[in-house]
This record gives C-alpha cells, structure tokens and sequence, in this order.
C-alpha cells in the first residue's frame, strides 16, 4: 500500500461544502470539503460508475447523481443502496 502524498489540487479549489474530482496519476478522485477538514475518495460510484463529484454532500455522506447510492466519505462505507460495494478512500493532508 503506498503511503507517499501527491499534491492534486489547492485547498481554495474546493468550497466548503463542496467535491471537485481530479486526476491523481490516471485516477479519478473526488476530494470534498467538509468544514475545512477534507476527504478523498474514488470519484465513481460503486453501482453503475457514475461520478460522485457531480452529486450532493451532505455533512459527511455523498450521494450519487444518478441513482441515490449514499456514501460516507470518510471511511467510503456504503449508506443506502443501490450501491454495496463501498468506495476506496485515501489519506489527506494539507500543506
């Protein structure tokens, strides 16, 4: 498991209560601000790959656009279905 941090985007790219997906090495990751303490997560879901960037924050749980799958951003447990699988998250940190 890698442990090296890689710069992908500045804290300001991010509004307070908000997600912005980026690439981080050929991978799409939404990071979310939650406030101004920060998640990063796979940006798709885990039911049918949509982008969980383009859905809704709600405290600590994203949900997704297109079908309503709830995820909790900090651990990436799955909250409501249709989703089962939940979604990879990643350490932070900031500079």
């Amino acid at each position: 498991m890698a442990t090296e941090f890689v710069t992908a985007i500045m804290t300001s790219e991010i509004p307070a209560g908000g997600i912005t997906a980026v690439d981080v090495r050929g991978t799409r990751v939404a990071v979310a601000n939650v406030g101004g303490t920060y998640y990063a997560f796979d940006d798709t879901c885990t039911h049918q790959q949509c982008s969980l960037a383009e859905g809704t924050l709600a405290g600590t749980t994203v949900t997704c656009m297109c079908h309503g799958a709830e995820f909790d951003v900090r651990s990436g447990a799955v909250l409501a279905p249709p989703a089962v699988i939940p979604i990879r998250v990643y350490r932070t940190r900031v500079e």
